[in-house]
């Protein structure tokens, strides 16, 4: 029963950094009160939708399985409360499984946005990314070379950097849950009956 305590513990965790994951990629589209006229102009990486597909919809998953893992119990009419809890921690670690994938998504797309830096307006009516390998992370006089939108440097730096955090917070958790289910089932004392046209089999 603790292991389902916590595995809903994780899952209600999940849901708030899934939407503020999402949040922030929703954010990225609009950088400040300057309006873009070609969505070309935007970054790419903005349009990978790390926050809102890896940090959300593909957090949906883990956090509904986990949520719902008591009432997942397959062995529940043949009664043996062990051996339905192992294939709920096996249907939850599935999910979970899914949840870091799309948390390591999100933490990849936004380690490539913050070293390459926004793509912005230079001047001559050219839109490029001028920063190189990071560099503009160690020196802040270099942020003055993006013209407009204004401030579009610490935007978006700000916002993949909250997406770096929390997809790496939600593949932490998702980590966690499936060692969790791992060894609950590999430790498990009982064994789970087959069932087959009904009846059962020890």
């Amino acid at each position: 029963m603790c292991s389902v305590n916590c595995a809903k513990c994780l899952g209600c965790t999940l849901i708030p950094l899934a939407v503020l994951g999402t949040l922030a990629n929703i954010l990225l589209f609009f950088p400040g009160s300057y309006k873009i006229d070609n969505n070309l102009n935007l970054s790419e990486e903005v349009w990978y939708f790390g926050g809102i597909l890896g940090c959300g919809v593909l957090m949906i998953f883990p956090s509904v399985s986990l949520l719902n893992l008591k009432k997942s119990d397959c062995c529940a009419n043949y009664d043996p409360e062990d051996c339905g809890k192992n294939l709920r921690m096996f249907n939850a670690m599935l999910f979970a499984g899914t949840g870091i994938v799309g948390a390591l998504y999100a933490l990849v797309i936004s380690v490539v946005a913050i070293n390459r830096g926004p793509k912005c307006f230079v001047g001559n009516n050219t839109w490029k990314y001028p920063f190189h390998n990071g560099n503009y992370l160690k020196d802040k006089h270099l942020w003055s070379i993006c013209i407009e939108p204004i401030n579009i440097v610490p935007w978006n730096l700000s916002l993949f950097s909250i997406q770096l955090i929390i997809s790496s917070i939600q593949m932490l958790l998702c980590t966690i849950q499936v060692v969790k289910s791992f060894f609950t089932i590999i430790c498990a004392k009982c064994r789970c009956p087959v069932i087959c046209g009904g009846k059962t089999a020890p």
